[in-house]
């Protein structure tokens, strides 16, 4: 899977994708992430990207030529299994259903990263890229969004996790976790480990974690 980010920031991106699980993924060669700069593909020496909003309204614009620009560049002649992803507050709502189809679906994800008032709509229009939200809230660009959707679809990938057991889904049955010791002292208390942890009966165990995760 080749993931691309375009953004005004790439070292934003590229502290989180190259350490960890991310960045064993890329050594191992099961995931490559590359960022590109709008400010790379601009005509002027001062490498703007930015003017005022037709219309009037606060904050600048982000133009979209130098997105459009980058996006050929990421997608070069590829011409299937690519997709491209705005992240906008409008957008479908990105889940893990979504990461586990897009891993499945898909060979390269072009990701549009928006600032200040956002990029001129016409750029994912002519891209046709989906709108995606990863959530009710606003934020102050797209860098976010773009590291939470790659971790997410990494993690779906085989190979990236020690164990792909350790895929959400497979977790998601047991939100509680314990490890060593077994009592934990704590200004003055004792916190312990549930006792059905401890017995090695797994039936008892795998439903004890069925009823917290229905809690």
């Amino acid at each position: 899977m080749r993931f691309h980010v375009i953004t005004l920031f790439p070292h934003f991106v590229e502290s989180y994708t190259n350490n960890s699980i991310l960045g064993r993924a890329q050594e191992k060669g099961l995931i490559a992430v590359k960022t590109y700069n709008p400010r790379d593909f601009t005509k002027d020496k001062w490498h703007r990207v930015d003017q005022r909003p037709y219309g009037g309204g606060p904050g600048m614009v982000l133009e979209a030529e130098p997105y459009l620009k980058a996006a050929m560049k990421a997608k070069g002649k590829r011409t299937k299994r690519v997709k491209t992803v705005f992240f906008a507050t409008d957008g479908k709502q990105f889940t893990n259903s979504t990461a586990r189809d897009w891993a499945k679906r898909y060979d390269d994800i072009i990701f549009l990263c928006g600032r200040y008032e956002g990029i001129d709509a016409r750029a994912p229009k002519i891209l046709k890229a989906e709108k995606i939200t990863v959530g009710p809230y606003v934020l102050t660009g797209g860098e976010v969004p773009a590291m939470i959707a790659i971790d997410a679809i990494s993690r779906q990938i085989h190979g990236v996790l020690g164990k792909f057991a350790s895929v959400e889904e497979e977790r998601i049955a047991s939100p509680n976790v314990y490890t060593r010791p077994e009592i934990l002292k704590w200004k003055g208390k004792n916190h312990r480990v549930p006792k059905v942890l401890l017995m090695g009966d797994h039936k008892k165990i795998e439903e004890w974690k069925t009823q917290k995760r229905k809690r």
